[in-house]
């Protein structure tokens, strides 16, 4: 597999060529997850659980194996687009790890980076040792996940992602000085991580995700230019301005929640009085969250609570084309 820049992945296209950029407008839906899976993240708590945990165990990497952004970002997309196509099994809190471990493994390939199965597992299975839940899974089995990770993605593994779309957005609105050109492409860069997140981001194709975050950028810091850039992007003749305004105005949003919480969050550990009201607070936020954090958690069986530990060694079923529901760990 070839090694994909997800930074900047259009310098290398001598002068943008018309034909190029065509042919990645008109693929990007091929890297998208299925429209049904956004439907069902918007109807079904258990889709919205794994996300939610499987993207919580990615972002983990960071720590445990010292993964960048870049390579966190593009797994995720791997999740999303193998969950979009795949029906996962409810009651297998096993699966979650294991095919997260298979899309940051993929993920790090493409990168051409390093990742370590056994040191990623030993942090995360510290982290979740209070819910009984630690599986190690060994090469075998993380292999046939990858597997079935690329048979549901047709081999699709030079994701073309928001970052995709950033140099040439940048390239139509003439910034004469390249720090501050930097300081827009980091910013959209930065509102893109954030983004990944958000269900209701999903259904925008990675070239509006991209284009509405430049604008967002733009309107941050250089609120004065603001009006000339818009235009310039959304006069694109691949862009659809209705999308476009509607994902910038989604983005805005989610911008200021962030900024919100995070100022809440620092009045709050800033206070040296906590009142017993207060820590009430704070205990009840707690458990409505832990009651919501995770379906699969909550479907484990008592028996499979009793067990601290289990060292899957492969899966029964060696058909190259089966599916994800049809997984059974070997005894």
């Amino acid at each position: 597999m070839d090694k994909f820049d997800l930074e900047d992945p259009l310098t290398s296209l001598d002068g943008h060529q018309s034909d190029t950029i065509s042919a990645l407008f008109s693929s990007e839906s091929d890297h998208m997850p299925s429209y049904n899976y956004f439907q069902s993240l918007k109807t079904s708590d258990f889709y919205v659980s794994f996300r939610q945990e499987a993207i919580s165990l990615i972002l983990q990497a960071q720590y445990s194996s010292n993964l960048d952004p870049y390579t966190q970002y593009l797994a995720v997309n791997y999740m999303d687009r193998f969950i979009s196509w795949q029906e996962i099994p409810q009651g297998n809190p096993w699966i979650v790890r294991l095919l997260v471990i298979a899309c940051i493994s993929l993920a790090a390939k493409m990168k051409e980076i390093h990742f370590s199965f056994s040191d990623f597992q030993k942090t995360n299975n510290i982290k979740v040792k209070q819910r009984d839940e630690g599986f190690m899974f060994d090469p075998p089995a993380i292999q046939r996940m990858e597997l079935l990770v690329l048979d549901a993605l047709n081999w699709r593994m030079r994701s073309i992602t928001p970052f995709s779309f950033i140099t040439l957005f940048v390239s139509l609105f003439q910034l004469k000085d390249p720090p501050l050109t930097q300081a827009l492409k980091d910013r959209a860069t930065n509102i893109i991580f954030q983004a990944r997140n958000e269900i209701n981001l999903l259904e925008f194709k990675p070239s509006i995700i991209g284009a509405s975050a430049l604008l967002l950028a733009c309107h941050e810091l250089f609120p004065l230019q603001f009006p000339s850039f818009e235009t310039s992007v959304l006069s694109c003749e691949y862009v659809n301005e209705e999308k476009a305004m509607e994902c910038f105005n989604e983005m805005q949003e989610m911008v200021n929640n962030e900024m919100s919480e995070s100022i809440v969050d620092m009045v709050s550990s800033s206070s040296s009085m906590r009142t017993p009201v207060s820590v009430l607070d704070c205990h009840c936020s707690k458990s409505e969250n832990e009651g919501t954090n995770s379906t699969m958690a909550a479907t484990v069986t008592p028996e499979n609570r009793e067990i601290k530990r289990r060292k899957l060694k492969g899966f029964c079923n060696q058909s190259s084309t089966m599916k994800i529901s049809q997984f059974q760990p070997c005894e």
